[in-house]
């Protein structure tokens, strides 16, 4: 009985401890109303190993509480990606019409924009996935393309933290 306990306390800390972390950036952001030393890339790199990690799952099943995990990362990470449009520094890349970004990637100037980018996204996937979901090697290149990506989680705040 205890260890069923333990077991299920475990899960739900596991699924909403890691995106609860970001709360506390999203609050910081809304008090100073400024997203200036936040990178949008984090949002971005999240979202991409999140939603991959999902299509993962369905090739390959994990831990329950890994996938809601990464479903509560998602809505997190979209809040974030709001919160930080909304309080974006008036002379960042995309109201100046300066970025060096190829289609100004990731620098766009409205949230539809990005959730656009993100449906596009999610489609491909799908596609991919209906054609090629039962192949093992395709189902292990999608686990190795989420956790690659989410590997890569610091660079954009050092490039940041260097550039500031």
């Amino acid at each position: 009985m205890v260890a069923t306990w333990l077991s299920v306390v475990a899960s739900v800390g596991m699924a909403v401890g890691p995106p609860l972390v970001y709360a506390d950036q999203a609050y910081s952001i809304v008090r100073k109303k400024d997203s200036t030393g936040f990178s949008r890339d984090v949002c971005a790199i999240l979202l991409l190993a999140n939603i991959t990690r999902c299509f993962f799952w369905l090739g390959r099943h994990f831990e329950l509480a890994l996938l809601f995990q990464s479903l509560f990362m998602i809505a997190a990470q979209l809040a974030l990606l709001y919160i930080c449009l909304r309080y974006r520094p008036s002379l960042s890349p995309e109201n100046l019409g300066a970025s060096t970004r190829p289609f100004s990637f990731w620098q766009w100037s409205t949230y539809t924009q990005y959730l656009e980018f993100l449906a596009a996204f999610i489609l491909c996937q799908a596609i991919l996935f209906l054609i090629l979901g039962r192949s093992e090697i395709f189902v292990a290149i999608l686990g190795f393309v989420a956790l690659g990506l989410e590997s890569t989680l610091p660079i954009p705040q050092l490039i940041r933290y260097i550039t500031v």
